[in-house]
């Protein structure tokens, strides 16, 4: 080794490794600005998303409410056609007793069609098994039938979308006494 060399190598050797790196790092104003454009943007993204949040709950807010106001506009549509019969049979003068009876059948047709395509079904429990979850007693009787069973029905009971709506009037066959 020349000299020259002998005294770079020295030199290099000589200088500690934690020298180098110091250069190399950001210095502390660097850092702490660096810090705050970061806090900057995710602050930013931190309102942005709260805002969409905010627009998303406003919008369902409105859904429902548009949902409540015209939920029923699609059966009020179908019952259109039910109130047009009935009032073009009682605007005829001159009706038979049987034009009548079969403008009334119609009618009852139409209803219940309005029915099915809005989800209400009817429920007649006559000889089924009571239900208390669908039917409400008016009273018991002596039948032939088992008991706790439905032997008539007073007016029918009505179900939407398996929900009792209403629930069927009927009376209810007692247990035999021994």
């Amino acid at each position: 080794m020349t000299e020259d060399t002998k005294t770079n190598t020295e030199t290099t050797e000589a200088v500690p490794e934690h020298e180098h790196t110091v250069d190399t790092l950001p210095s502390l104003e660097e850092q702490i600005r660096t810090l705050e454009q970061k806090a900057a943007e995710h602050h930013d993204a931190w309102l942005r998303a709260k805002a969409e949040t905010e627009n998303m709950r406003r919008r369902a807010q409105e859904d429902i409410a548009k949902a409540h106001k015209f939920g029923i506009e699609k059966f009020a549509g179908e019952l259109l056609a039910v109130k047009d019969s009935l009032e073009a049979a009682l605007a005829s003068e001159k009706q038979t007793v049987e034009d009548l009876r079969g403008g009334v059948e119609l009618t009852l047709k139409q209803l219940v069609s309005a029915f099915e395509k809005s989800g209400l079904k009817e429920v007649s429990p006559a000889g089924e098994k009571f239900d208390p979850n669908q039917h409400q007693a008016m009273g018991m009787v002596e039948a032939e039938q088992e008991p706790n069973t439905v032997v008539h029905v007073l007016q029918k009971g009505y179900l939407i979308a398996e929900r009792v709506l209403r629930p069927a009037l009927v009376m209810v066959a007692k247990g035999k006494d021994a």
